[in-house]
């Protein structure tokens, strides 16, 4: 299964790439899956070109692609003004441009970081209204890290539990052949119709 780690970091090195590494390296133990970063800073320029122009570059055009074809997404920002980075946001309003049904149905998970625990209702306020207008499947467990968190105890514990639900909830695209039989199938009305007496 293809799992897209989305990380809106803007620092190098970046906790909030540090705490996508660790969510998909999690999801890993779990599920077999391959697992491709799109990191958003590398793509900050052409966001902003998308915006004035309406058409995407090849590099945010390879990554809308790679979220829309995921099994599953971990989405991971820096926590400003109380609420997602402007970059964070950026991409999905690209993303939902591009495509409204982009990542209608993909299982995802939520995560954020910040300098003060005080933030850590971002995901439930600002993240999950965001995800569930996308018409995304969240995980109940999303992941807060303020400074303190790092080599705390409690965070691996809950990298661990919400892993464990999305690769619980993660599965492959139908094949060809499975794509192929489905259009194949009769619709039931039709077999109905089939059995009234002429």
């Amino acid at each position: 299964m293809k799992l897209v780690v989305v990380s809106a970091g803007l620092s190098v090195p970046s906790s909030t790439r540090l705490l996508a590494d660790r969510l998909a390296a999690a999801t890993g133990r779990h599920a077999d899956v391959e697992i491709q970063v799109v990191e958003l800073r590398d793509l900050a320029v052409e966001i902003a070109h998308n915006y004035v122009t309406g058409f995407p570059g090849p590099e945010l055009s390879a990554a809308a692609e790679a979220v829309k074809s995921a099994d599953g997404l971990i989405v991971v920002t820096p926590v400003f003004s109380a609420s997602y980075s402007g970059l964070f946001k950026s991409f999905f309003d690209v993303l939902t441009v591009l495509d409204k049904d982009a990542i209608a149905g993909t299982p995802v998970l939520m995560a954020a970081t910040g300098g003060t625990p005080r933030h850590s209702l971002v995901l439930e306020h600002a993240m999950r209204p965001l995800f569930a207008y996308l018409r995304a499947v969240v995980v109940p467990t999303a992941v807060y890290a303020a400074s303190e968190d790092w080599g705390a105890d409690g965070l691996d514990g809950r990298v661990e539990r919400s892993a464990a639900e999305l690769a619980g909830i993660m599965r492959p695209a139908p094949t060809r052949e499975e794509e192929e039989l489905i259009e194949e199938l009769i619709p039931f009305e039709q077999q109905l119709a089939a059995l009234r007496p002429e």
